[in-house]
């Protein structure tokens, strides 16, 4: 959740119209290698090449992607600018940037400080920081669909969304402060108003229209089950558990267990596993089994971290040869010709977006392939 600097009109002018191409990643081993702090924290983090690097282009301060397949097989990576409200488009199987799409406003189509996103079906929703809102649009097109949540959200980052018989349930956490300080950083409200840090709502879509309601607020005010800082959040509903990262680095960073119902179980972890602060969350099913993907964002290298889906324990760890002040992250478990077994996407230093071959990950963790239905 960090935000970047702000940026001068001249930049923007050179930047414009310019279409970089594909950074190339240089030739390097899958074999494990030694994290700079294991010699203090005892812990193992192997390294794994990343497929590609999109083009990185600062200006953007790209924050969050997700993936979207036509019904041809063409692969989207889709993700938000933050400092230029825009999406921009590369193609998930070589990272080449294919088009950009919106701009600064708060009409249909326009983004102010678009954050969070997440794809279902031929849906795109982003979380607007700045307009207070998610905005729905459908794809191929990126026909604006409708906006909802203005008059409940105050200063949203992140969403998942949960495909219902009928309809979705968009959980969408809300960071809201309470004012500033002296020195210009945001003041923490008291536990007790803490209450609405996501909200849920439920959501139709139907004759080219997007309509929501607000279903419930969620939000423990107890020391250990109150959120403080949030942005990142995923679901498992098999297990009715709504996970969401706790990233006040002055109290802890860590992953909070809530029910899909907005109970707190009790239940934190990874506290000891993070050393810098928690981000992305994702879900990598095998089966009934499978693990919980979550990221530490160091800023001179991002780790990511696997947790077992049922006992939340620690399997392992890893690395890119780059990637590095993670925001968000996306798993598309989809296979293509690309990544047969699927990739992992990861925000780079709010420049542009890495991809892992999802194979290349499970080797080097020794997870299995095949999963058992």
């Amino acid at each position: 959740m960090r935000a970047g600097p702000a940026l001068g009109l001249l930049a923007l002018a050179l930047l414009a119209g310019c279409r970089p191409a594909v950074t190339p990643v240089p030739a390097a081993s899958n074999a494990p290698a030694a994290d700079p702090a294991a010699a203090t924290t005892g812990r193992s983090v192997a390294t794994v090449a990343e497929a590609f690097l999109t083009p990185m282009t600062p200006a953007d301060n790209i924050d969050s992607p997700a993936s979207w397949t036509s019904p041809e097989g063409q692969v989207w990576l889709i993700a938000t600018a933050k400092a230029t409200d825009k999406l921009v488009v590369y193609d998930g199987q070589t990272g080449a940037h294919l088009r950009d799409v919106g701009s600064t406003g708060t009409a249909p189509g326009q983004f102010v400080r678009p954050n969070g996103i997440a794809v279902v079906d031929d849906l795109v929703l982003i979380v607007e920081r700045d307009n207070h809102r998610v905005q729905v649009l459908q794809l191929p097109s990126f026909t604006p669909l409708g906006t909802f949540a203005a008059d409940d959200l105050r200063k949203p980052y992140g969403l998942w969304v949960n495909k219902q018989a009928s309809g979705y349930d968009v959980y969408v956490t809300d960071s809201y402060d309470a004012g500033e300080d002296a020195q210009g950083n945001d003041v923490l409200p008291p536990l007790a108003e803490l209450d609405k840090r996501v909200r849920r709502y439920a959501l139709q879509v139907a004759d080219g229209k997007a309509q929501a309601s607000l279903v419930g607020s969620i939000g423990d005010t107890s020391e250990k089950g109150a959120l403080r800082v949030v942005e990142s959040i995923w679901g498992d509903p098999a297990n009715d558990r709504l996970l969401i990262a706790e990233e006040d680095e002055t109290y802890a960073s860590e992953i909070k267990v809530y029910s899909l119902q907005g109970k707190f179980s009790g239940t934190t972890f990874g506290r000891d596993a993070f050393k810098a602060q928690a981000e992305g969350v994702m879900l990598r099913t095998c089966g009934k089994d499978g693990w919980w993907i979550t990221t530490e964002q160091g800023k001179d290298r991002s780790v990511f971290h696997l947790f077992d889906r049922h006992t939340l324990k620690h399997v392992g760890a890893f690395q890119g040869n780059t990637v590095a002040n993670t925001d968000g992250i996306w798993l598309d478990q989809a296979a293509s010709p690309r990544f047969p077994h699927g990739a992992l996407y990861a925000v780079h230093d709010d420049q542009g977006v890495v991809a892992f071959d999802w194979a290349s990950v499970a080797k080097q963790l020794s997870l299995p392939l095949e999963c058992a239905k």
